[in-house]
């Protein structure tokens, strides 16, 4: 074995980027709630950026090393340490044999993401790792990691004894990953408007994108629920059934609104007020409960600009890493 879990977190997984063309089976995409990082993490360690990794919530996990590994720490921050040594974000280290790795603090941000050089054996589900909690599918076995799992990694060509100094446990390897501009401003969130948005009443679109609504504590991977003023519509209507996706922002019966997330249904009857753009859904996946958001419209020219934005820098990450690495083990 790879890795041992010595002690659960609160919600450890196997995911990648998700499990996509099976909604008109009923099966939702899922994957990582932030992809930007997941695929960033991925990157840094020389993965294809698709490649199955560790979600970690906080309180996180303790994972004991059976081997030297690569590895990247993305996301949240919860002040990650291999044995009593922290390690950064956003950047890769090599660790050597029987480190234990630990997340003791919470500083920022809701979910982090551990990839490891070669990437997870994991099982295999429609064409994705990703842990599909309701099916009991994909990832490991289908469920959360508990306490005594052992994962297996896919094996590696390097060599990464070679890469660490006699009595030292860890390396961290000189390049990062600036993600300034992701995740700049978590507090707000830019949407484009929904097909019901025309229905609702005048004041409720005005408190819509004047007032500061909060992330309750009911939240999870399915959806985020929000608490703030109560939006209503002009009159009562019955609406079918329609798609919904990632992101997608529903009205309530009582007033308040839910934010889809990656364990999203993939329909759904209740009226869809605004969209949060693709390039935000990091932001959105960092809220914790408790935390402000706010909404702010754009148009679809911005939201794909943004988008391909973030595609040309995951781009020019992908291949500055890649070379890094080359340089560093020939």
């Amino acid at each position: 074995m790879s890795l041992s879990i010595i002690k659960a977190g609160l919600l450890d997984t196997i995911q990648d980027t998700g499990r996509n063309g099976y909604g008109n089976w009923g099966i939702n995409p899922g994957g990582a709630m932030d992809k930007y990082a997941a695929q960033v993490a991925n990157m840094l360690v020389g993965n294809c950026c698709t490649a199955p990794l560790l979600e970690i919530h906080f309180p996180g996990p303790q994972i004991l090393f059976e081997q030297n590994a690569l590895i990247a720490i993305t996301g949240a921050d919860f002040e990650p340490m291999l044995n009593d040594e922290h390690i950064p974000l956003w950047q890769p280290v090599v660790t050597r044999k029987n480190t234990l790795l630990h997340f003791p603090k919470l500083n920022k941000g809701s979910t982090c993401y551990l990839s490891i050089h070669g990437g997870f054996c994991a099982e295999k589900w429609l064409n994705s790792y990703s842990t599909n909690l309701k099916a009991g599918a994909g990832g490991s076995n289908g469920q959360p990691l508990k306490k005594g799992d052992e994962l297996n990694l896919k094996e590696s060509t390097i060599y990464f004894a070679g890469l660490l100094r006699e009595n030292k446990n860890l390396r961290v390897l000189p390049w990062h990953a600036d993600v300034r501009s992701v995740y700049d401003d978590l507090s707000e969130i830019l949407v484009i408007p929904g097909h019901e948005w025309p229905l609702l009443s005048e004041d409720s679109k005005k408190d819509f994108l004047d007032k500061e609504f909060s992330i309750h504590p009911s939240s999870d991977r399915m959806g985020f629920q929000l608490k703030g003023a109560e939006l209503c519509m002009c009159r009562k209507i019955e609406l079918l059934s329609s798609p919904v996706s990632f992101g997608t922002i529903q009205l309530l019966p009582d007033g308040q609104m839910i934010v889809l997330m990656a364990d999203h249904q993939t329909t759904g009857g209740y009226p869809r007020v605004g969209h949060v753009i693709s390039a935000h859904l990091p932001r959105l996946a960092q809220l914790r409960p408790g935390d402000p958001v706010k909404f702010k419209f754009t148009d679809i020219e911005t939201a794909e600009k943004l988008l391909n934005m973030h595609d040309h820098q995951l781009k020019i990450l992908q291949r500055a890493c890649s070379n890094r690495l080359n340089e560093l083990v020939c």
